[in-house]
């Protein structure tokens, strides 16, 4: 799989639009590319219904999302209709962009193990370095945490939000103890009682 710091593999697939599609395509922009099993399947609807429904506030970001599967343009423009996505869909037959980004292997589904897609997103800077990787991906809230990570701006290397929160909590926690255990020890002694 492609690493954060990484420089973000280039490649050149035809989108449900007919025209073909690759990173160079947006000079200056950073590239969400997000790869799914197969159109019109509950999950992958979900996530393209999701990144969809969040289009405006990636490009106000300065970023444009692909999504990419093996499926057919045709395929694609079906799907895209059905549920009138916004998102730009790439056709990967050959698994040429999915090899190259490590998301297509091994997986487990229903508790077996079998080949195929893994659902797997990569923000790309417009320095074309991967800055964040995600691979075994969970549908439902993916897209808001990645625009999250968008806006964030963060830098490569950078832990996952939830890392970043637990951290802060810990030294908020330790930071809380400190005064306290400062006025336990300046706090006068009690008086021993006194004998009857």
């Amino acid at each position: 799989m492609v690493n954060v710091g990484d420089r973000a593999p280039d490649f050149s697939l035809d989108s449900d639009s007919g025209k073909k599609v690759g990173l160079a395509d947006f000079p200056g922009k950073t590239v969400v590319l997000y790869f799914y099993p197969k159109d019109d399947t509950p999950g992958c609807t979900r996530e393209a219904q999701a990144f969809s429904a969040g289009l405006d506030a990636f490009a106000e970001a300065g970023a444009v999302v692909l999504g990419v599967s093996r499926d057919s343009v045709d395929r694609h423009r079906k799907f895209r209709d059905k549920y009138d996505l916004e998102v730009t869909l790439l056709s990967d037959p050959d698994l040429v962009a999915h090899n190259a980004y490590g998301a297509y292997g091994e997986k487990t589904m229903y508790g077996k193990k079998v080949t195929g897609t893994i659902r797997s997103t990569f923000i790309i800077g417009p320095d074309r370095k991967v800055k964040h990787a995600f691979s075994g991906v969970k549908v439902d809230g993916h897209a808001d945490a990645v625009l999250a990570l968008v806006r964030g701006g963060d830098a490569p290397g950078a832990p996952p939000a939830p890392a970043r929160r637990e951290a802060a909590k810990s030294a908020a926690a330790k930071s809380a103890k400190a005064p306290a255990k400062k006025a336990a020890a300046k706090a006068p002694a009690k008086p021993a009682a006194k004998p009857r």
